[in-house]
């Protein structure tokens, strides 16, 4: 797991928690992953347990399990392809509310569950706000199979936009790590990032890539915790 600078976890409960009012009687949500939305998962398991009606689509295994031992009740895209709101958290936030994600390795069924949502409301702490994505290395989601020539084609895609820097297969116990979805991540240390929407569409173009950590016009909204205030941004 990629980790930025430590934060007081009381500052991500804040804002986990702030997250509640967007909340409503019969909502679907999409619950997101990383200790930020965690917080808000388990201020919502509480309502839930005092009798607020919802259900909730977890974005990875461990929110799933998490969301279970709350009492939160769960269902999928498949019986739900549709939602009401997702609540999720992010590495990075720029001014336009574009996000870097996939730091706890959940991206792809982050932003599937984002998609799926008619809103989509960013938890986080101000450290996370920043002018130009890059400096959290971009988490790419790809297939085990021809990843050196995926690899290859990333490089010289980063390359066409001017970017360039190391790409790291992310490890997990001394192995290549696994996501829910059974493939490996690629941390790309390019830099800052003067056009993402640029470098998202090429990471699309690309064979091998599943999915990338760039969620560009997918978040409406932000709530940001700076010690005991709580600020929201909107796109």
């Amino acid at each position: 797991m990629v980790e930025k600078s430590p934060v007081g976890d009381d500052v991500r409960r804040r804002a986990g928690e702030a997250a509640l009012a967007e909340v409503e009687p019969g909502m679907k949500l999409g619950l997101g992953s990383g200790r930020t939305a965690e917080h808000f998962v388990r201020a919502l398991g509480a309502r839930v347990r005092a009798g607020l009606k919802v259900v909730g689509v977890p974005t990875s295994e461990q929110t799933a399990k998490l969301a279970a031992a709350e009492g939160v009740p769960l269902t999928t895209l498949d019986a739900e392809p549709t939602l009401d709101l997702a609540i999720d958290g992010a590495d990075e936030i720029d001014p336009e509310l574009r996000l870097i994600k996939g730091g706890g390795g959940a991206l792809l069924r982050e932003k599937i569950v984002a998609s799926a949502a008619r809103r989509m409301i960013v938890v986080a702490d101000r450290g996370k706000l920043v002018k130009t994505l890059g400096a959290f290395p971009l988490p790419i989601e790809v297939v085990a199979f021809g990843l050196g020539a995926t690899r290859r084609a990333i490089d010289k895609a980063a390359g066409r936009l001017g970017l360039s820097g190391t790409l790291t297969l992310r490890q997990a116990g001394g192995r290549p790590f696994v996501t829910d979805s059974g493939n490996h991540i690629v941390d790309a240390s390019f830099g800052l990032m003067p056009d993402p929407d640029r470098l998202a569409a090429a990471l699309k173009e690309i064979t091998g890539v599943v999915e990338h950590g760039l969620f560009i016009r997918l978040a409406s909204s932000a709530i940001i915790a700076d010690g005991g205030v709580i600020e929201r941004l909107s796109s």
